[in-house]
């Protein structure tokens, strides 16, 4: 009865916030949690010798946050019932971030310290920049949904021919190749998805998209580490 108590003394003061604070705000205070919550789990699953040796040796959780990630992500993104009904759409969003933080950690565990502390401190860097920049400049990001549209297909275009091929036999240079577009890439879907979220451009996000906005930008960031992993990764083997 305690643990309920709390839960739902929680769940209200959630609720209040996402009412009464700005929605940009409110999307940044989510963004922070996942983000904290993410750094948790790729800082146990890299420093913490035993939980990176289980996580190495057992591929099998990570294909089942990677179907959790999946399914969570399609609810958010295609169903707008549950992506803006609280308590709802917060429970899909912790998961959602659980899972892909799982999938990050996972990822992380089978690169040095330095390659991860680099990542970490380059896309810190690379956040802050582009978000600076989306609140200062007058260049509109959010006219060309068109060419993100298109620039997302290719990625997963890509995305899926670089496996087959990469499956087969390990070429460096077409690795980095797509890794250092997937950064590129990523960091334009950023600055985007920033410019949706501040407003006051072409096209913005509805205040009741708060969970949406907070999804997008949390996949973004996350992506352009992960990549910027791969690339770091390689050239301190």
């Amino acid at each position: 009865m305690y643990s309920f108590t709390h839960m739902v003394c929680i769940s209200q003061l959630l609720k209040y916030v996402s009412y009464q604070i700005p929605p940009h705000f409110t999307v940044y205070l989510i963004l922070a949690a996942q983000l904290l919550v993410t750094t948790a789990v790729v800082a146990i699953f890299t420093f913490v010798r035993p939980v990176r040796l289980f996580v190495q040796q057992n591929q099998w959780v990570y294909w089942a946050s990677y179907a959790v990630y999946i399914v969570t992500h399609l609810v958010l993104v295609c169903c707008k019932g549950p992506r803006r009904k609280f308590p709802w759409n917060v429970i899909l969003l912790g998961i959602f971030t659980l899972a892909f933080s799982y999938m990050t950690g996972s990822i992380s565990s089978f690169y040095n310290t330095k390659a991860v502390f680099l990542a970490l401190g380059i896309t810190a860097v690379v956040c802050i920049a582009v978000t600076v920049f989306c609140f200062q400049t007058k260049v509109d990001f959010t006219k060309c949904q068109g060419l993100f549209c298109i620039l997302g297909i290719v990625m997963l275009v890509v995305g899926i021919i670089t496996a087959i091929v990469l499956s087969f036999k390990y070429i460096p240079w077409l690795h980095m190749l797509y890794a250092a577009l997937g950064a590129i890439v990523f960091t334009l879907f950023l600055a985007y998805h920033t410019q949706l979220l501040i407003g006051n451009r072409k096209h913005s996000i509805s205040e009741e998209e708060y969970v949406f906005a907070a999804l997008s930008i949390y996949v973004d960031i996350v992506q352009i580490f992960l990549f910027l992993l791969q690339i770091i990764g390689a050239s301190t083997k």
